[in-house]
């Protein structure tokens, strides 16, 4: 889900500070209450090494999409951070992300329900495919209700990427039917928009927003 390319370096703390901040005030220009609204900084092309650099830079929550990526990291910074893991969730993976994130972002599949059976998670994101995007993978909204109800852990909310667009106001749409699904079921987090759009997120109801480049350039 992170949408950085290309490996990041050299990150200075004073730099991420300066554009946590920015992005705070973006967020509240949108209608979003900055200290509300959690900062997912995506870190799947941020070198370990440079984890510490966020941490000086204010950054209190880190988003990883790769398990082994996310092993290695949280080894060296577990204490610096709070983890979530927010790429796709193969059911293998379940027994080595389950017990060391605070939220899986992206429970899609019965298989992964099977496996979260058998290794519980504090709580997880129901990922739902709004676009109805065939190379996507995510529940359809007209699914969910079961899904969740079979879900054998907390389902704290839901998250959505919706199709690459070329305006941000494209994705509008999509994340003002997700906003109205998690509203139909009860949920409260709602985990949607990049550094491309996530002020129109913000503006739609987004809780979490996951951001890479507009956090390090």
């Amino acid at each position: 889900m992170a949408e950085v390319r290309g490996s990041v370096a050299e990150l200075d703390p004073r730099r991420v500070r300066t554009n946590l901040e920015r992005v705070r005030e973006r967020i509240a220009a949108a209608g979003g209450d900055p200290d509300a609204v959690e900062i997912c900084a995506a870190v799947k092309y941020v070198p370990a090494t440079e984890l510490g650099a966020l941490a000086e830079g204010g950054v209190a929550l880190v988003g990883e999409n790769r398990v082994q990526d996310l092993l290695e990291k949280r080894a060296r910074y577990a204490e610096r951070f709070e983890w979530d893991f927010i790429g796709n969730l193969q059911s293998r993976k379940v027994r080595e992300v389950a017990p060391v994130v605070r939220l899986i972002h992206s429970v899609a599949s019965d298989s992964a329900l099977r496996a979260l059976e058998r290794h519980l998670a504090r709580e997880v994101l129901v990922q739902v495919n709004v676009a109805g995007e065939a190379s996507k993978g995510g529940v359809a909204p007209e699914a969910l209700g079961d899904f969740i109800a079979r879900c054998p852990v907390p389902v704290g909310g839901l998250a959505t990427m919706p199709p690459a667009a070329e305006r941000p106001e494209e994705n509008r749409r999509h994340f003002a039917r997700l906003a109205d699904l998690a509203a139909e079921h009860g949920l409260g987090r709602l985990s949607m928009g990049t550094s491309q759009d996530f002020e129109v997120a913000v503006a739609e109801g987004a809780t979490i927003v996951r951001l890479g480049s507009v956090l390090y350039a």
